[in-house]
């Protein structure tokens, strides 16, 4: 969706079941259709796969998208990762009693990199049993591309970025709510991804068309497409 007129600018349909691996593509897509970048790109945390933002970001294109942890809000503990301090030189975090945790490997899979304090020096500190329970000692996790996360969760927050992140549910949901509930359009005759996707054209096209009815009339329209 485009920001100033509420248009549909890109849309297609997939066979996964979440949004993980979306954002990078759909942004692309978008930008086709207009022809050029698009300042600032927004979407909800389900969207938040961190590689997938970063694709985004590299074509200078502000990426206004939080993170799991921004959206659940919980209050720290004492003894949270963010109470861990990171000592980037050294590659390692302190903790709140001042010790250090090493970094210990890489979980590739994962996406990220286990560091922990000393078994023997875990167990004998005051705070065992509440910063952890752990017999082999507390362990802390830092993404691979933790410092672009930092970043992005930085931007998200800046008041502009508030400002857009607020218009998400007015611009983006309100298609889905006319298409759904006005229109009765609530599954897909075709079967197959490209049937379906072809459909889900027409009813994107049909909306946008109606959109621009009621923002310039018909004859605005018609005068517009130069018929």
């Amino acid at each position: 969706m485009d920001e100033k007129h509420g248009l549909i600018v890109s849309s297609d349909v997939v066979n996964q079941n979440n949004d993980y691996h979306q954002f990078a593509g759909q942004v692309q897509k978008a930008n086709e259709t207009l022809g050029k970048k698009c300042k600032a790109a927004c979407a909800d945390c389900g969207y938040a796969d961190i590689d997938d933002l970063e694709k985004v970001d590299k074509q200078g294109i502000k990426v206004v998208v939080p993170s799991q942890r921004q959206i659940v809000d919980k209050q720290p503990t004492a003894f949270d990762k963010s109470a861990f301090r990171y000592d980037k030189e050294k590659d390692c975090y302190i903790c709140p009693a001042g010790q250090i945790l090493k970094y210990r490997r890489t979980e590739v899979e994962k996406r990220r990199r286990v560091y922990r304090v000393k078994r023997s020096v875990c167990l004998k500190c005051e705070h065992f049993g509440v910063c952890t329970k752990s017999l082999i000692g507390r362990k802390v996790v830092r993404l691979i591309k933790e410092q672009l996360r930092d970043k992005l969760e930085s931007i998200y927050q800046q008041p502009d970025s508030q400002r857009i992140y607020g218009l998400r549910k007015q611009k983006v949901e309100l298609p889905f709510g006319h298409i759904k509930r006005n229109l009765k359009f609530d599954g897909f005759i075709l079967r197959g991804l490209a049937g379906v996707r072809a459909e889900m054209s027409l009813v994107a096209s049909c909306f946008n068309i109606a959109r621009m009815i009621t923002l310039l009339g018909v004859s605005g329209l018609v005068v517009r497409l130069g018929c």
